[in-house]
């Protein structure tokens, strides 16, 4: 971030380095959050029509929206540009965009923000608001500390939607720069630079323009022109204290007839420099068509051919698809064509990024023999390249030598070729090449901070001290932040004996602007490591040591680079062993395995010390990270046969064992351990209850499970709201609903409706209860505070909830009551809203038993046909989708259910539809009761915590007063 004096903007520049061995996907987008009021509006440039949601599985006109977006109805047309009229959570990312700019402008107080980039790496212009009504306003009152509402600005940067992550090969850096500042007066923006914002607003008679500038210009042009016509000119000073506002009569100025010409031209221009700071062209753009929402993918089965089959696994690591498998598509490529080159290169990839380097090696091998079959030198030199690390990572140097020259005979492979033959050169102690290598890697890519830090040792290494200095310096003054570096440059100095005092300030710089961050020096060890320099490896992780803070990976990497270091250091396995017994010591807290070198590492510590119960565990985690499930359970276990007494492999276990081997009973006796071990945790006590609710355990055995340790309840939302969900259950909704009062719930994105659920259970089933007892004003007053979310919840309520129950519930009321007036206000309100049956999955899903309660409305009303219909259409539903097979959708960004442990969605499907089954012949009453009360006991039979059927099997024999028509 840089502040420069005089100007009404900040710049933010960013570079993005992979310094991983092979292709990565990032994903980079500022996120700024703006205080807006009911006047906002967003300013999008005007050439976009059209905006997308997250991954595009939804489009819509812009800015005025004409059909359903998020699941509200804009029709005939409503201006989504503007905040007062987005009521429910909401992004829009613009389709495309030939300008530079996106913002938003607060018409009452006449300023806004702006973000100007340059749109072809910067085309990212998105919105997100979480809505102008109660359900919003709740979720700013969390996210701001007194200031909201806010709208979130957000910018990609080489990414147009959110989830459209880019690819960053080995090495390299990608470079952007983004301006972020304020403007006033201007309105609704035309175009923008870091200098300049215009507006140009025109209506046959009259062009108003408006002109903010982020810094003082002493004389700048402004034009007006049709084609060649100068319409107006005149040239001002200006300041952002200043905008310039001008208004300019027009001799009939009419809009063009055709959509495609051109209209007015505003010009600004710098007298000083000659410069055009800004320019806007009006046009009307034709009119477009709207772009279709993405598709989901094919399943592999069924994608036509070999090709498609690759792009989509290409695809969905890039995505990092949440429910589908890259791998499932890379295999059925194989088993159609077992020699497709860039399959077998991919799933060699997939291996390799995991750490099965030996698995690795037989799909790079048979890629190479495909692309080889005609041409002993390919023309893509990446399954070479990816060889020689699977090679290398098995100490096969040689042929791991062989692999990476032969992948630089394509260009694209050159810089991080040559920049491993470099450091295998170097572990030969072949300096010389070496030095050949590197200086042809940096030919390729100039900037290169791993290979400017591997020039520098190689240089220090041939006694070149003069040379490697200058790389130094010449490296830090394009990356100051290249602790490589900076760390051989306090080598270099503390060589030459005149220089000790300068070396130990450069070494106090490295310590400060390094935020003594383990992984800063971790990963530059591993560039010494990598060219087999163990001892500089194990010199640097000794500086970070030096600064009084541990890291258990930390002593790990220097037990292996000690134990590496053997041939040249004949006390090399004592220090091994000393590095590798006190990393078995270390706390395990925060330990996160992530490298693929940490596979070496930890087996290394394994073998070494066998007594050490964390590196198989740390090594497991690594493996049930990267999908490697049979190999992490295995570690597990032998981390658990060491040592019984660590609570977290055995709750680690419990998660393998229930989800990976299908085995509940195992999962229970290891989750159980857990906690037994530490019954201070209450994370383990959440997913302990989470095992026993999926296994049916009864609600009395886990309240009393939870009432036992309140302590650990009353620390987290989710355990607390177990608890009065177990009340709710257990038929004690007036302790439900005290507890409920007496706490201030934080709710997570991803679990909206949880609390309002129990809220509204409670206060429904003591309202029938009262209407049951004849206590209507009871009933009317719990049913009011039903409509009204308490603040304490932390949420309200959604634009568009139905209320169907609601609405009965209180016609009942009146009903009941004699007053027929509102009663069948009320009963006519419970009819309203969707009464097609569905898969309920999220929160603002249409519920069930919604429709339920309509029907009972009509009957109410005399209209039983109507009735009739509708709880048909809840059992025909039922039976028909009784036997389908349920996947997550495609598009799916989020789970409706906090799933520690696996659901069986086909299950889960079963009951939904015996569930619908079951209220349809409530509502149908009388004979059906009975079939009813079957299809609820199915349900429970399968899930004893469903609480739709436990709050309307309660109703069956009470259906007279609930369902027929007061006579």
């Amino acid at each position: 971030f840089t502040l420069y004096p005089g100007k009404a903007y900040i710049e933010i520049t960013g570079k993005l380095y992979n310094r991983t061995p092979f292709p990565q996907t990032f994903l980079w987008w500022a996120n700024p959050a703006v205080k807006v009021n009911d006047h906002y509006q967003s300013i999008f440039p005007p050439d976009v029509h059209a905006v997308y949601d997250h991954g595009k599985r939804d489009v819509s006109s812009f800015p005025i929206a004409k059909g359903v977006y998020y699941k509200v109805n804009y029709a005939p047309g409503t201006d989504i540009s503007k905040y007062k009229n987005i009521r429910v959570p909401t992004s829009y990312m613009a389709v495309s965009s030939k300008y530079n700019f996106i913002g938003g402008y607060e018409h009452d107080t006449r300023g806004g923000l702006l973000h100007v980039a340059d749109h072809h790496i910067a085309p990212g212009k998105k919105q997100w608001t979480w809505g102008n009504g109660e359900f919003g306003r709740r979720w700013d009152d969390h996210l701001t500390d007194e200031d909201g509402p806010y709208i979130e600005l957000m910018t990609g940067v080489y990414t147009d939607n959110q989830p459209d992550f880019s690819w960053i090969q080995p090495y390299e850096e990608k470079s952007f720069v983004q301006y972020f500042m304020p403007y006033r007066e201007v309105g609704m923006v035309k175009n923008a630079t870091k200098d300049v914002v215009v507006n140009l607003e025109t209506n046959g008679k009259w062009a108003e323009i408006r002109l903010y500038v982020t810094s003082a210009f002493e004389e700048i042009k402004v034009e007006l022109l049709k084609g060649d016509e100068i319409l107006f000119t005149e040239t001002i000073s200006s300041s952002p204290e200043n905008p310039y506002i001008k208004k300019v009569a027009l001799q009939d100025e009419k809009p063009p007839e055709d959509p495609i010409a051109i209209g007015l031209k505003l010009m600004v221009t710098d007298m000083t420099t000659g410069k055009e700071l800004i320019s806007y062209q009006q046009e009307k753009y034709p009119e477009q068509e709207i772009p279709s929402p993405a598709e989901r993918a094919k399943y592999p089965a069924d994608v036509e051919n070999n090709e498609q089959l690759f792009l989509t696994g290409l695809h969905l690591e890039q995505y990092r698809h949440a429910t589908y498998k890259a791998t499932d598509y890379y295999e059925e490529a194989l088993r159609r064509d077992p020699k497709d080159a860039r399959s077998n290169n991919a799933m060699g990839l997939w291996f390799l990024r995991r750490g099965r380097f030996g698995k690795a090696v037989p799909h790079f091998e048979k890629a190479i023999e495909t692309i080889t079959q005609r041409n002993p030198n390919p023309y893509d030199g990446e399954p070479y390249y990816n060889l020689g690390w699977a090679l290398k990572m098995q100490n096969k140097n040689d042929k791991a030598y062989d692999a990476f020259y032969k992948s630089t005979w394509n260009d694209a492979w050159q810089h991080a070729g040559y920049l491993n033959l470099a450091r295998l050169a170097v572990m030969k102690e072949d300096n010389v090449e070496a030095l050949d290598f590197i200086q042809k890697s940096l030919v390729k890519n100039y900037h290169s901070h791993t290979a400017r830090h591997a020039k520098s040792f190689i240089l220090r290494k041939l006694n070149r001290y003069d040379l490697a200095a200058a790389c130094i310096d010449e490296s830090l003054e394009l990356d100051p932040f290249n602790f490589g570096c900076l760390f051989e440059k306090y080598l270099l100095l503390a060589i030459l004996k005149d220089s000790a005092l300068v070396a130990d300030e450069v070494l106090s710089h490295l310590k400060t602007i390094s935020r003594n961050d383990a992984n800063n020096f971790i990963e530059y060890a591993f560039d010494y490591a990598h060219a087999g320099l163990f001892d500089e490896a194990i010199e640097l992780l000794t500086v970070y040591k030096a600064q009084e803070d541990q890291n258990t990976l930390v002593e790990y990497y220097m037990g292996w680079f000690a134990s590496q270091s053997g041939n040249q250091l004949p006390n090399s396995h004592r220090e091994a062993m000393e590095h590798f017994q006190n990393a078995a010591q270390l706390s395990p807290d925060y330990v996160f395995p992530n490298k693929i070198e940490d596979v070496r590492v930890l087996q290394k510590a394994i073998e070494m010390n066998p007594k050490d119960a964390n590196a198989p565990y740390y090594l497991g985690n690594f493996w049930f990270d990267k999908k490697q499930y049979e190999e992490a359970i295995a570690c597990w276990e032998q981390s658990v046969w060491i040592d019984n007494t660590f609570p977290t492999v055995h709750r680690n276990l419990a998660l393998a064992y229930y989800n990976k081997l299908s085995d509940p009973a195992k999962a229970l006796t290891s989750m159980e351990k857990a906690f037994v071990l530490d019954k201070t945790d209450a994370r383990v006590l959440m997913e302990l209850d989470q095992l026993y609710k999926r296994l049916n355990k009864g609600h009395k055995e886990r309240l009393h499970c939870l009432e036992e340790h309140l302590s650990l309840v009353n620390q987290r939302d989710d355990l607390y709201l177990e608890r009065i969900t177990l009340h709710n259950q257990l038929g004690d909704y007036t302790k439900a609903k005290e507890l409920l009062s007496n706490y201030k719930f934080h709710p997570w994105e991803g679990g909206e409706g949880k609390v309002i659920r129990q809220y509204l259970i409670c206060h429904l089933e003591l309202a029938k209860n009262s209407i049951e007892h004849s206590k209507y004003e009871v009933a009317l007053q719990l049913l009011k505070e039903a409509e009204n979310y308490p603040f304490n919840l932390g949420e309200g309520k959604l634009a568009g909830t139905q209320e169907n129950d609601i609405h009965f519930l209180k016609g009942l009321s009146y009903d009941l009551s004699g007053n027929n007036n509102e009663a069948m206000k009320y009963y006519q309100l419970a009819t309203q809203g969707i009464s097609e049956p569905a898969q309920a999955i999220f929160y603002n899903d249409p519920q069930p038993d919604k429709i339920f309660y309509q029907g009972l409305a009509w009957v109410k009303l005399g209209r039983s046909e109507k009735a009739f219909e509708i709880f048909h259409r809840l059992i025909d539903f039922g039976e028909a989708h009784m036997a389908n097979i349920i996947t997550i959708d495609y598009f799916a960004v989020s789970l409706p259910d906090l799933l520690v442990f696996d659901a069986n969605l086909n299950l889960l499907n079963k009951i939904h539809c015996l569930y619908l089954m079951g209220l349809g012949n409530l509502g149908l009453g009388n004979e059906y009761l009975e079939k009813a009360h079957e299809y609820f006991n199915q349900v429970l039979e399968l899930d004893i915590n469903h609480q739709g059927v436990l709050t309307h099997q309660s109703m069956i024999p009470s259906m007279s007063l609930f369902g027929q028509k007061k006579s």
